[in-house]
């Protein structure tokens, strides 16, 4: 059996999945590489988020983009439906008292395939035409989802909620990383971003062996693009599992 399972994710998305990694009788490892910081300005998101009465459809594109809108959010305007991306984020909208018995859902029809691509496949694109969208996001990302919906005559509104940034090499994680590429680990990836980060961490340790043996971990990956990232980084270990936590604990007890 692989040594420790590495999780990646934001530490406050990491806790539940590392109880369940637990449960499976693994050791797991958090390893946050994506740091999430509310953003100084708030202005620019709380008028974004009153003018949300008048649009069809509000769009996050991942927990975080929830958390951080919410805490403006008093009471949900029920004619108002919400598009999100696969079940961390229904769950996230679970914490704040929004289900499907309290409105309107929108994800992606597959559940394995929880990105912007599957997400639009899944909208009825023809009714939101001429209609107003706001998309919730982080400080960067794809524009894939805006791109889609206004080539489908949707009015869309973009608006940040948080930015998120690699962490710093202290000398501290330069230790962790160094014995971390000693065993044979799985690694859960769910993000593109945190990957090239993790990659950069190492090279700018200056050891070239320790990038080989990054290049020797095994991967777990959810979506087809984490792949290609994984793979034009020099890294061809993977499992591409499909999305959710279900799917990521399947892929490890296969392992097993």
């Amino acid at each position: 059996m692989p040594d420790s399972v590495i999780i990646t994710r934001p530490l406050a998305q990491a806790g539940a999945l590392a109880e369940q990694v637990r449960a499976l009788g693994r050791e797991a490892v958090l390893l946050p590489l994506l740091e999430i910081a509310a953003l100084d300005e708030q202005g620019p998101l709380k008028a974004a988020l009153a003018g949300m009465h008048d649009c069809a459809m509000v769009a996050f594109v991942s927990p975080n983009a929830i958390d951080a809108a919410f805490a403006h959010i008093r009471v949900w305007p029920a004619w108002v439906s919400l598009a999100v991306l696969g079940e961390g984020s229904r769950a996230a909208l679970e914490r704040h008292g929004i289900n499907d018995h309290t409105a309107t859902i929108v994800s992606p029809r597959d559940p394995a395939r929880s990105d912007s691509e599957n997400l639009l496949e899944t909208l009825d694109l023809a009714a939101l035409a001429g209609q107003k969208v706001l998309i919730v996001r982080g400080e960067s990302g794809r524009e894939l989802m805006a791109d889609g919906l206004r080539a489908a005559g949707v009015l869309v509104t973009t608006v940040a909620a948080y930015r998120r940034k690699v962490p710093a090499l202290t000398p501290a994680l330069a230790q962790q990383l160094c014995a971390l590429m000693e065993g044979d680990n799985d690694w859960i990836i769910t993000s593109s971003e945190a990957l090239r980060g993790l990659v950069a961490l190492v090279q700018e340790m200056g050891d070239p062996a320790l990038v080989e043996k990054m290049q020797q971990q095994h991967l777990i990956v959810p979506h087809a693009r984490i792949a290609e990232t994984a793979s034009s980084l020099g890294l061809g270990r993977l499992t591409l599992c499909g999305s959710g936590d279900e799917r990521l604990l399947a892929a490890l007890q296969s392992r097993a």
